[in-house]
């Protein structure tokens, strides 16, 4: 899937890739997020890409996904920051690893508790999407549970009532395609702005079709716009 971010005035300021693939192995798979900036966007972050990718294994025979590994790579200009988090449920650990300056990792292990599972904001998507935190419910709110991060330890999504859809329906452009509104608190931090709020729309088959970051630094909200759906 393919979307176009803007702010303010300028409509185009950056492109983000959404993909979702099957691996070798089979039971994995991977999916990936990317974001990009163009153009005076572009100049002013030095033309900053932002990777995401998740993989991740199924488990309740199929009914869920879980991520074995996630991946944050952020370059900006010649410079890149990269961590990893590996996942090891047998074991009970989650293994923290940081890119350092020099190039050395710093590496941090730490204990996932008894029955909780770690789900990074990519592999939540497509949970939700599946049911996994239960029936998509409008009204309804849902803590998922993620591994600690700026004191952080869920994220919190919550669909909108149907009275409060149709009152951002009468604001907006247009209301074809849209037919859940999400609210989804992630930590600052991923989304570079001062809540880490987000709002959006889903289709009727829970595909993102619009949405904007609230309060991103120095650009206050930026919103994208599906642009391309593509099934692979």
């Amino acid at each position: 899937m393919l979307y176009e971010a803007g702010f303010w005035m300028i409509r185009r300021a950056a492109l983000g890739r959404l993909s979702f693939k099957a691996m070798d192995k089979k039971g994995y798979y991977t999916a990936t997020l990317q974001g990009e900036t163009l153009g005076v966007l572009g100049w002013v972050t030095r033309y900053r890409v932002d990777t995401y990718r998740a993989v991740m294994e199924e488990i309740d025979g199929g009914k869920a996904l879980r991520a074995v590994s996630f991946e944050e790579d952020v370059k900006v200009g010649d410079k890149i920051r990269k961590r990893v988090h590996l996942f090891d449920y047998q074991r009970r650990t989650w293994t923290n690893k940081r890119l350092r300056k020099n190039g050395a990792w710093a590496v941090q292990e730490k204990e996932i508790p008894p029955g909780r599972v770690y789900d990074d904001f990519v592999t939540a998507f497509y949970n939700f999407r599946y049911g996994v935190y239960g029936p998509v419910e409008r009204g309804k709110k849902y803590d998922v549970p993620t591994f600690p991060r700026d004191g952080l330890s869920s994220y919190e999504v919550r669909v909108a009532s149907k009275e409060e859809e149709e009152k951002e329906r009468r604001a907006g452009e247009r209301s074809a395609g849209k037919d859940f509104l999400l609210t989804l608190k992630l930590d600052p931090e991923t989304t570079h702005s001062r809540e880490g709020l987000i709002t959006g729309w889903l289709s009727k088959d829970l595909t993102p079709v619009e949405g904007a970051v609230k309060d991103v630094t120095l650009f206050g909200d930026v919103t994208g716009t599906l642009v391309k759906k593509t099934r692979g």
